[in-house]
């Protein structure tokens, strides 16, 4: 598996991230569970943490135009600790996308080169909007 350009400690993130968002997605389908999203958040946040660092963490969170989305991110996370499971999600969600917006066109162009659904993908892709978001830029 060609991933030499990650150390081991960001191996060890990414099996982190991957193992909040299995837990998220099994949170989700075990109608809202609180324990299961709960632990999604946390191991997807030490992930993070291990990938990019503490430091480049911290400021990624505090930076002044994320500050919206770390507050509903937070207070979404907040919600589902005192049991608003349903409500917690959605608000996270919310400050899942202001916060990791940004990303979501390279994750799309990413998710075309899938080889089964990769097509598929991009046609959703396409009808949504994502992929193209500076096509109307002059080059």
């Amino acid at each position: 598996m060609p991933t030499m350009w990650l150390s081991d400690n960001q191996k060890i993130g990414v099996v982190f991230c991957s193992g909040g968002g299995f837990f998220l997605i099994g949170g989700v389908l075990l109608f809202f569970d609180r324990a299961m999203l709960a632990m999604g958040n946390i191991l997807f946040l030490i992930g993070l943490t291990i990938i990019i660092g503490p430091q480049k963490t911290l400021l990624f969170f505090a930076r002044r135009q994320k500050a919206k989305g770390t507050a509903a991110f937070f207070a979404g996370l907040l919600l589902i600790l005192l049991r608003w499971p349903l409500v917690g999600f959605l608000v996270e969600l919310y400050g899942i996308v202001i916060l990791f917006g940004d990303f979501l066109g390279t994750i799309a162009g990413f998710a075309r080169n899938v080889p089964v659904v990769g097509p598929y993908i991009g046609m959703l892709v396409d009808r949504v909007g994502l992929g193209r978001r500076n096509a109307e830029l002059p080059v």
